[in-house]
């Protein structure tokens, strides 16, 4: 009976810190090892609904382009496909980090002027 109850507990902090991150980038680690980085868009009892990006590599019209763009890269894109992961999958979720930008130099007001010298 016990781990029942703590089962639920476990299911209801992970849908509370689920709402709580709803629309940020995140990633979500499952209690299989798995790592899925994605958008949660939706959070329903049960289940999580997330947009999970995967970077496609769109080629064009192969006969005018031989399929690659100026300096020999292909194109990519990132598409995002909407994915339902249950609850009692989820071992943990965080936000996803991006790198520290340093906040910009701050402005400080025209130094004093001060007289010409005189010679």
């Amino acid at each position: 009976m016990e781990l029942e109850g703590n089962k639920n507990t476990d299911i209801q902090k992970l849908y509370n810190e689920c709402t709580k991150m709803m629309y940020y980038h995140t990633v979500l680690r499952m209690n299989d090892g798995m790592e899925i980085d994605g958008i949660i868009e939706s959070v329903e009892p049960d289940h999580v609904n997330v947009l999970v990006g995967e970077d496609v590599i769109y080629r064009e019209d192969e006969n005018r382009y031989n399929g690659q763009r100026q300096y020999g890269n292909p194109r990519r894109v990132r598409r995002f496909r909407q994915r339902q992961i249950p609850l009692a999958r989820l071992l943990a979720l965080s936000l996803l980090p991006y790198p520290y930008y340093a906040p910009p130099y701050p402005y400080y007001p025209q130094y004093p002027q001060y007289p010409p010298y005189v010679y």
